[in-house]
């Protein structure tokens, strides 16, 4: 059994370290026994798109969004798309989850177009939201931090990824954070996500692996470490005013 995991834009959007979710969703697989390559996809001609069974996309500047959101406004954007109609995975987070929905208005330059993957909409406010973020979910826990000044705000497609304890989340207003819609997550949880919050991780590797290993179950992982690092993140978090 092999797994295939692309990073979009590592050169543009990769500002806050978010390639350990690309590491933990290897290195988890591997300790399970599967094969794993990972290839970057960047501006310009993709190569085999229809490649990835995962995709991740991390945060980046609003520059290199402008950039980004140009590359996939052309036949990249089309392909994701498609990629996630044949049953691939993404998982985003900050600037990459930005683009994937409809679009990122800045305070004051013009609209940067998204993918239209997610039912949601960003613009730019006037305060930074920094610092640790708490999130409930009907399958536990998530601990992150956040470091952005997006207001992400959901359509009727997609659904909150879970309801913030301590932070602010999508926008600071309505206690949501993050988004799913069929097998794409975005979320604001830098630090990075994936190692902190392993059940994650976890999910986004079966709905990888059945897009061509159907009926697939992953044993599971000793994970007292992560489980620890979580209680300790969850209550620095709690602290948060």
């Amino acid at each position: 059994m092999d797994l295939r995991i692309a990073h979009l834009y590592p050169d543009l959007m990769n500002i806050y370290g978010d390639r350990g979710n690309v590491i933990a969703l290897a290195q988890r697989a591997k300790w399970r026994g599967i094969e794993v390559e990972v290839r970057p996809y960047s501006v310009g001609e993709w190569a085999d798109p229809e490649w990835p069974d995962v995709w991740f996309f991390g945060g980046g500047q609003d520059q290199g969004q402008d950039i980004v959101g140009a590359d996939l406004a052309g036949k990249n954007g089309a392909a994701l798309r498609k990629s996630v109609e044949g049953g691939g995975a993404i998982f985003s987070v900050c600037g990459g989850y930005q683009l994937l929905g409809h679009e990122y208005v800045p305070e004051v330059d013009p609209s940067i177009p998204g993918v239209g993957i997610l039912d949601v909409t960003t613009r730019a406010g006037k305060r930074r939201f920094v610092g640790n973020l708490l999130v409930d979910s009907p399958d536990g826990q998530l601990v992150g931090f956040e470091n952005h000044s997006g207001r992400t705000y959901l359509g009727p497609g997609a659904k909150a990824l879970g309801t913030v304890i301590a932070g602010n989340g999508n926008n600071g207003e309505d206690k949501t954070e993050g988004a799913v819609q069929g097998k794409v997550i975005g979320c604001y949880l830098h630090g990075s996500c994936l190692p902190k919050n392993p059940w994650l991780a976890d999910r986004l590797l079966a709905w990888a692996l059945d897009r061509r290993h159907k009926d697939t179950k992953l044993d599971p992982l000793d994970d007292a470490d992560e489980a620890a690092a979580r209680v300790q993140a969850s209550e620095v978090a709690r602290t948060r005013t």
